[in-house]
C-alpha cells in the first residue's frame, strides 16, 4: 500500500475499543455466572481469536457488531475443545488463557500463527508451573504450541522479572482457582486492567504498590462493560495532530488509565499542545477526549517506570522523535524485542532507510531529530503498530512511501487507513 506526504489533518475521530479491555471482558465473562454485555468491543483479529477460543470451549457468545453478549457458564463451566485452540496473532489470548486453562479438568493444546510460535512463553510457564500447572512447550523451545493439562493449583508469591500485564494476568487468573492467596510483584507497575475488571466481576483482588494480590473465587458474576477507546490506537492520531503542520485533531472517548497514559506524559514533556477534555470515570476506566494541535517538539530521555505505561506506543514515539529538535533517548525498553516483531530493530532499520539519524542500543534507541525524511519501501514485518506508525510518518516524508504487509492493521484497527484519509484536508 502506498502513501504520500499530506496537508494538515483536521476534524475528530473515535478510535476502536481498547484491545486489552476487550480481551479481558470476553475471558472473564466466559467464566462468570450469567450474561456479560460488552459495548464498543474491538472487532480486530486478536480479540476475535479470544472469542473463537471460548466458543470452542462451549461458551455461547453473540457478536452483534459493537455489542457482545457472553453467556457465561461459571468458574468450572468450560468444556474440553474438540481440537487445538488457535490464538492467531494474539499474545494476550495465548498468555491469559493459559492461566485459566491451567486449572481446568481437561487437557488442551494452544497454538497461534508463525509470530506467536516465536514469542516467549516461559515467562508464564515458569510461574504457572510453580502453582502446580502442567504446561509444556511441545517443541521444547519455550514457545507455542503449548500443552496444558488441567491440575489443582496452589497460591504463590511470584517476583516477576519483567513488568508485564500478560504475565501478571496469567498468574492472577490461575490464582482465582488456587487453594490460597496469590501475589505477583513486578519491578514496575504494568497496566492494571485485569485487577480493575476482576474486581467488578466480584473477585477479591487488591494492589499494594507494585504487587497484585488475589484470593480464590467461588464465583464471578456477569457485568455490563463499556470498553473505552484504545489509547494505543489513539497514539497514531495524537502524533499526526502534533507533527503535521497546521493540524488539529479531536480524538473522542480515549481510555486514560494511569497505567497506560505514558504517551500523554511523554508528549507534554516534549512540548506538545495536548489537552484532555470531558474527563470522566463512568465505566470503571477513566476516559477523556484528547485535543492535539501541531506543535514544535524537543527531544527528551524516556526510561524507567514510565516504560510499561507506553510500551506499545514506543514505535510511534520513536518516529515522533525524528521530527523533534535535539536528541531523544529511549532506554529500559528491551521488551520491544519480543513483541509481534523486534520493534527496536524494525524501527531503526526503517527510519534509517527514510534518512533518520537513529541508533540501536541494547535496550532502546537514540534518535537525533531534525533530518528531513524521504519516502521508501517499509517492511512492516506484519506488525500492526509498525504499519500504522509509518502511515503517519509518510504524511511528513517527501515522496512516496510503500508499506509492505499494510493489511496487518486488521489486528487492532481495521478502519485505520480510512480514518486517517478522512482527516486529511
Amino acid at each position: 500500500m502506498n502513501f504520500s506526504k499530506c496537508g494538515p489533518l483536521r476534524g475528530e475521530v473515535t478510535v476502536p475499543g481498547d484491545k486489552s479491555v476487550s480481551h479481558r471482558s470476553v475471558m472473564f465473562g466466559s467464566i462468570a455466572s450469567g450474561t456479560t454485555e460488552i459495548h464498543n468491543f474491538l472487532q480486530g483479529a486478536d480479540c476475535l481469536s479470544t472469542i473463537s477460543c471460548f466458543r470452542r470451549m462451549g461458551i455461547e457468545i453473540e457478536n452483534k457488531g459493537g455489542t457482545i453478549l457472553v453467556h457465561g457458564r461459571g468458574m468450572h463451566g468450560l468444556q474440553k475443545p474438540d481440537g487445538i485452540l488457535d490464538c492467531g496473532n494474539s499474545g494476550t489470548t495465548t498468555r491469559l488463557i493459559s492461566g485459566i486453562l491451567s486449572a481446568q479438568d481437561f487437557t488442551v493444546t494452544l497454538t497461534g500463527d508463525a509470530s506467536i510460535q516465536k514469542r516467549p512463553m516461559e515467562r508464564i510457564m515458569d510461574p504457572l508451573s510453580q502453582m502446580g500447572a502442567k504446561i509444556r512447550s511441545l517443541h521444547g523451545n519455550g514457545c507455542a504450541p503449548l500443552e496444558i493439562i488441567g491440575s489443582p493449583l496452589h497460591g504463590i508469591r511470584y517476583l516477576s522479572p519483567v513488568a508485564s500485564a500478560q504475565v501478571k494476568s496469567a498468574v492472577l487468573l490461575a490464582g482465582l482457582y488456587a487453594d490460597g492467596e496469590t501475589r505477583v510483584t513486578e519491578p514496575e507497575l504494568s497496566r492494571n486492567h485485569t485487577e480493575l475488571m476482576l474486581s467488578r466481576f466480584g473477585a477479591d483482588v487488591r494492589t499494594e504498590n507494585t504487587t497484585a494480590v488475589i484470593r480464590p473465587a467461588a464465583e464471578l458474576y456477569g457485568q455490563k462493560i463499556l470498553v473505552p477507546g484504545d489509547i494505543s490506537s489513539a497514539a497514531f492520531f495524537i502524533a499526526a495532530g502534533l507533527l503535521v503542520p497546521g493540524s488539529e485533531l479531536l480524538i473522542r472517548n480515549v481510555g486514560i488509565n494511569p497505567t497506560r497514559d505514558g504517551i500523554l506524559r511523554v508528549c507534554r514533556k516534549m512540548g506538545a499542545d495536548l489537552t484532555l477534555l470531558n474527563e470522566n470515570h463512568g465505566a470503571g476506566e477513566p476516559v477523556a477526549d484528547l485535543l492535539a494541535k501541531s506543535s514544535r517538539l524537543h527531544g527528551i530521555t524516556i526510561g524507567g517506570a514510565i516504560i510499561p505505561t507506553l510500551i506499545d506506543e514506543l514505535p510511534m514515539i520513536a518516529a515522533m522523535a525524528c521530527f523533534a529538535e535535539g536528541e531523544t533517548i529511549i532506554r529500559d525498553a528491551a521488551e520491544l524485542k519480543v513483541k509481534e516483531s523486534n520493534r527496536i530493530d524494525v524501527m531503526v532499520r526503517n527510519l534509517s532507510a527514510m534518512g533518520a539519524d537513529v541508533e540501536e542500543t541494547p535496550d532502546g534507541m537514540v534518535i537525533r531529530g531534525g533530518r528531513p525524511l524521504h519516502g521508501t519501501q517499509i517492511d512492516s514485518r506484519l506488525d500492526h503498530r509498525i504499519a500504522m506508525t509509518f502511515a503517519v510518518v509518510s504524511c511528513l516524508a517527501e515522496g512516496e512511501t510503500e508499506i509492505l504487509g499494510a493489511e496487518c492493521v486488521n489486528i487492532s484497527y481495521p478502519e485505520f487507513y480510512q480514518d486517517l484519509a478522512r482527516l486529511i484536508q
